[in-house]
C-alpha cells in the first residue's frame, strides 16, 4: 500500500471518529460532560394556594390506590393535584411503563406551564435509563420543584446540572399514609416556601468544622454508578456530599465510596453529611457505616455531619438539592442551612417521633422492594 493510501486512510478514520463524537455530543446536549462544571442553581418559585402539583411515575409501578390518597392529601394542603397520563401502568413487571411512557410523563408534567411542582409517586429503580432521553435544556426552560429521594436521586441530578434546585423529600407512596407526619408536613411547609434550618445532636463519629457549598448527593448506589454522565451533580466543586443507603453490604458501599474518591469527588468536596445507612450490613468489625466511612474521611481535613435523619428511614427530612448551604459541625451537636430566600424557620433535629412503619413497608414504599 502506498504512503499517499495510507495517509488517505488515517485521514478517513480520524473524520470517521470526529463525527462520532460530534452526534455523541448531539445526542446528550453536554458536550462537556466529562468535564467539572459550575453548579449556580435557580430555586423555583414556591407553590401558593391552588398551584397544580403533577403525580408522576419515573421509576417503579406504584398502585393508583396510592396515587389517589396523595391526590386527596394535596387537595387538603390547598393544591391541585393532576396525574400523570402514563400513571397507573406496569412495564416488564416492576416498571412504571416503558422508558418511552416514563419520559413522556416527565416532559408533560415539564412543559405544562399551570405546572408548578412535580411529586415523584416512587423510587426502586429505572431513572438510569432516562438519563440520555432528556436534554438539560428542557429541564431547565420551565424550572420547578421536583420531590422525590432514593432512585429519584437521578433526577435530582439531572436537573442540578440543568442549573434547577430540587427537593429530596418524600413521596406519594408516604404521603398515601395520612401525611400528618413530620417527614411530610416539612415537605409541604417547604414547597409554600418554609425554609428549614435543622439543629442535629452530636454524634460519636463527626468531624468538627465550618464549611459552605452546594449540596448534591443522595441514595450512594443511584448516584456513583452516573459519575460522567450528564446526571453527575459531583462533577461540580465547593460540594457539600450527601449520602444516605439502604440495605447494602459494608462492601458494597465501601466499593461505591472508593469509586468516589478515585474520581476525584471528595476532592472537590467542603464537607460531607451521612443520613441514614437504614438496614445496612455490619461483616466488617468497624460499628457502623458512618465508622467505616469517617476513616477515609479524615484525610480530607473537612467537617462530617453523620446521623443526619434522612434517606428510608420513619424520618425523612427535606433537602434542597443544589442549593448553597452552610455546616457547622461542633462538640456539642452540628447545624445545617439553606442559604437560600424563603421564611426560615429552626428545626431541632433531636428524639423526633415519626409513626413506626415496618422496614419491609418501608422498602417496599421506596420501590427498594416489589409492590
Amino acid at each position: 500500500m502506498s504512503q499517499a493510501i495510507k495517509m488517505k486512510l488515517r485521514l478517513f478514520i480520524l473524520a470517521a471518529l470526529c463525527g462520532l463524537l460530534t452526534m455523541s455530543c448531539e445526542k446528550n446536549d453536554d458536550c462537556s460532560r466529562h468535564k467539572h462544571v459550575t453548579l449556580n442553581c435557580r430555586k423555583p418559585d414556591y407553590l401558593k394556594k391552588g398551584d397544580k402539583v403533577a403525580l408522576i411515575s419515573p421509576s417503579f409501578f406504584t398502585p393508583m390506590e396510592n396515587v389517589e390518597k396523595t391526590a386527596e392529601l394535596l387537595r387538603t394542603w390547598g393544591l391541585e393535584p393532576v396525574i400523570g397520563p402514563n400513571v397507573g401502568k406496569k412495564y416488564d413487571g416492576q416498571y412504571a411503563g416503558t422508558v418511552e411512557e416514563r419520559v413522556s410523563d416527565i416532559r408533560w408534567a415539564l412543559n405544562d406551564p399551570s405546572i408548578k411542582a412535580i411529586i415523584c409517586n416512587r423510587g426502586g429503580y429505572g431513572t438510569i435509563q432516562l438519563i440520555d432521553e432528556l436534554k438539560l435544556k428542557e429541564l431547565s426552560a420551565h424550572p420547578k420543584w421536583l420531590v422525590g429521594f432514593s432512585d429519584i436521586t437521578t433526577l435530582h441530578g439531572l436537573l442540578n446540572r440543568a442549573g434547577v434546585m430540587s427537593i429530596q423529600g418524600t413521596m406519594s407512596s408516604f404521603l398515601a399514609k395520612g401525611g400528618q407526619d413530620l417527614t411530610s408536613t416539612l415537605m409541604r411547609d417547604l414547597l409554600l416556601g418554609n425554609v428549614p434550618l435543622y439543629e442535629v445532636p452530636a454524634h460519636p463519629q463527626n468531624i468538627e468544622g465550618f464549611a459552605r457549598g452546594v449540596l448534591v448527593g443522595g441514595n450512594l448506589c443511584t448516584f456513583a454508578p452516573n459519575l460522567g454522565t450528564q446526571a453527575d451533580a459531583t462533577a461540580g466543586s465547593d460540594l457539600i456530599l450527601f449520602i444516605e443507603e439502604v440495605e447494602e453490604s459494608m462492601h458494597n458501599i465501601d466499593r461505591q465510596f472508593t469509586i468516589l474518591m478515585m474520581n476525584g469527588v471528595l476532592n472537590r468536596c467542603k464537607g460531607v453529611i451521612l443520613g441514614e445507612f437504614t438496614d445496612c450490613g455490619k461483616e466488617f468489625t468497624d460499628e457502623s457505616v458512618e465508622a467505616m466511612l469517617r476513616k477515609y474521611l479524615k484525610s480530607y481535613n473537612i467537617p462530617v455531619l453523620c446521623g443526619f435523619p434522612a434517606g428510608h428511614g420513619d424520618v425523612n427530612l427535606p433537602l434542597v438539592m443544589g442549593a448553597p448551604v452552610t455546616m457547622e459541625v461542633r462538640s456539642n451537636g452540628a447545624s445545617l442551612r439553606f442559604d437560600i430566600s424563603g421564611e426560615q424557620h429552626n428545626i431541632p433535629a433531636v428524639g423526633l417521633a415519626a409513626p413506626l412503619t415496618p422496614l419491609s413497608e418501608r422498602l417496599r414504599l421506596s420501590g427498594k422492594r416489589p409492590w
